[in-house]
């Protein structure tokens, strides 16, 4: 499975999200690879799930992703695990 975490220069947002999606995957013994891109660079690729903030629901809701998670408070690990897991397990079923 390909998770990707974008953000609109891939090195703020995208790599605080990465962390927390990579802890989850860790924790719950998903095997999956989670990238942190940009937003340029998330328009040519694909990934299984994608997981970026609310305020770039037009941008990433354009890609192939079969599933996209859009957070509204990043700090809220709860929120981030919860919206996660159920795209995790949604896909792996």
């Amino acid at each position: 499975m390909k998770i990707a975490t974008v953000c609109g220069m891939g090195f703020g947002t995208s790599m605080m999200l990465a962390m927390q999606v990579r802890q989850l995957v860790a924790d719950e013994g998903v095997q999956a690879s989670v990238d942190p891109v940009d937003l340029a660079s998330f328009k040519s690729m694909h990934a299984d799930i994608v997981v970026a903030p609310r305020d770039m629901a037009d941008q990433v809701s354009e890609g192939a992703a079969q599933h996209v998670i859009l957070i509204d408070n990043l700090v809220d690990r709860d929120e981030v695990n919860t919206k996660v897991l159920d795209a995790v397990r949604s896909f792996s079923s």
